[in-house]
């Protein structure tokens, strides 16, 4: 898999670049993994409701063909874009998914972190107590908080043409998490949303897009 570092690259054009990547690909075409961060803003899924955008303020609000609802990109968040084909390499898409979230997972395990999956709700959520602790969630679901005072740091939406993916996963490494504020985070109200830098891990923007390229290509 032929990985590229795109740097600091437009939301929008890195988008059409992905449909156009895909559109083109032959049953030879090697995978890539795109690697990058954007400028603010915030993409609407497939699924998304006008009503979970709050406030976007000055930030643009790009509608896009992933599935999901609406996110927030940004400086500080590793963005990683799987280009597979996934009828080449035998992945049913719920196992794709499954690669993606658990490559966030071993990527947060680098540091230390013990990251989870919640049924439902596709993304890699941490323990805001304790992000460091290894005990399984337990207990049942209260009405009041579905997420178990867990908060988000990897959100996820794909999108699948002629067997090929694109779109991906982001992982929150140290940003302003201020404009997740002016959403309802993946289409949930009062989802808190975290980085690794206020969970007490400092690390690199390159470092993170490091492990997390290395964990994606030895699973993917």
């Amino acid at each position: 898999m032929q990985i590229r570092q795109l740097g600091r690259a437009q939301y929008l054009p890195t988008y059409e670049a992905m449909q156009a990547f895909t559109a083109a690909r032959q049953p030879e075409t090697p995978d890539e993994l795109w690697l990058c961060e954007h400028p603010p803003v915030f993409t609407q899924g497939l699924a998304g409701q006008a009503g979970h955008l709050l406030a976007p303020g000055d930030i643009p609000v790009v509608q896009t063909n992933r599935g999901g609802q609406v996110t927030y990109h940004g400086p500080g968040q590793v963005m990683a874009y799987p280009l597979i084909n996934l009828q080449r390499r035998g992945y049913f898409i719920k196992e794709y998914v499954y690669k993606l979230e658990e490559s966030v997972i071993r990527c947060l395990a680098h540091f230390g972190v013990t990251g989870h999956r919640v049924t439902g709700a596709p993304g890699i959520y941490v323990r805001l107590d304790d992000p460091f602790s290894h005990a399984a969630l337990a207990g049942p679901l209260h009405p009041q908080d579905p997420f178990r005072g867990l908060g988000k740091i990897s959100a996820l939406g794909i999108k699948v043409s002629r067997h090929c993916t694109y779109h991906g996963a982001a992982l929150n490494v140290t940003m302003d998490l201020e404009p997740f504020e002016r959403i309802n985070p993946c289409g949930y109200a009062g989802l808190e949303t975290v980085d690794l830098s206020t969970i007490g891990v400092q690390t690199t923007w390159d470092e993170a897009a490091r492990v997390l390229g290395e964990q994606l290509v030895a699973r993917l």
